[in-house]
């Protein structure tokens, strides 16, 4: 046996050729499984896509890089837990294009910070943080106040995310806009919005939709669609 190795290890073709074929039947080994499965990533009850205004809130927030100060992913370590709330779990992430897990925290971690403060909190932190949280070194977000939100390619924009695998169905695209402008207005009528995107919450004060909005209502939704508690959900208890 040594000897059949001498000769391998001595001829450096051989070993190349060799090499990339254990590699190969490695790697097929590994990858073949994956493709006998419906999807790698296991369906939690609550998990929805994105309202409309949800969505537009996710690309500002991505847009101004909130990601390089804030990470979205609680590990499961004890302290991290007990100041967070649950671990992340990779379900909650499954319609994130990209994922926004991040890799530091000049900030705290949002991944729970859905209804862990008032809408009148968010909008006050994001036009100037010191005002809530004197010792922060958040820059101030006062123009998106005054930013009219986008919606032309509303419609658009969710067909694509369909593409790539966020199941929105054709009455939920086709009904975007007016699901937007009504999670936009707590004075509006939220029945049939809740029927297609059970707990998203009503943000903005009536008038023109900004991108504050927006972005505070994609804030108010991390983390709260996962009922941990549910019996459902036994099995993601901590």
């Amino acid at each position: 046996m040594f000897i059949r190795h001498e000769t391998i290890e001595k001829n450096a073709f051989l070993m190349l050729v060799l090499t990339l074929l254990v590699i190969s039947i490695g790697g097929i080994v590994e990858v073949i499984p994956l493709f006998t499965i419906e999807t790698t990533v296991e369906h939690v009850k609550g998990v929805r896509p994105y309202t409309p205004l949800e969505s537009r809130g996710r690309d500002i927030y991505v847009r101004e890089g909130c990601y390089v100060c804030h990470s979205q992913m609680i590990r499961a370590l004890r302290d991290e837990v007990e100041r967070y709330g649950h671990y992340s779990i990779a379900a909650e992430s499954m319609y994130d294009h990209p994922f926004q897990w991040g890799s530091k925290r000049i900030g705290p971690d949002l991944a729970r910070v859905g209804g862990k403060y008032s809408n009148d909190w968010h909008y006050a932190h994001l036009i100037n943080a010191q005002s809530v949280v004197p010792e922060s070194l958040m820059p101030h977000y006062a123009f998106l106040a005054s930013t009219p939100l986008d919606t032309d390619d509303l419609m658009n924009r969710l067909k694509a995310q369909r593409a790539v695998g966020v199941p929105y169905t054709d009455e939920e695209i086709a009904k975007a806009q007016a699901d937007l402008l009504t999670q936009a207005d707590p004075a509006a009528d939220n029945a049939a919005l809740l029927t297609r995107y059970p707990k998203a919450v009503q943000v903005g004060h009536g008038g023109t939709v900004t991108e504050l909005d927006a972005l505070v209502a994609y804030l108010q939704v991390l983390g709260t669609m996962v009922d941990f508690a549910d019996p459902a959900n036994e099995n993601l208890r901590q």
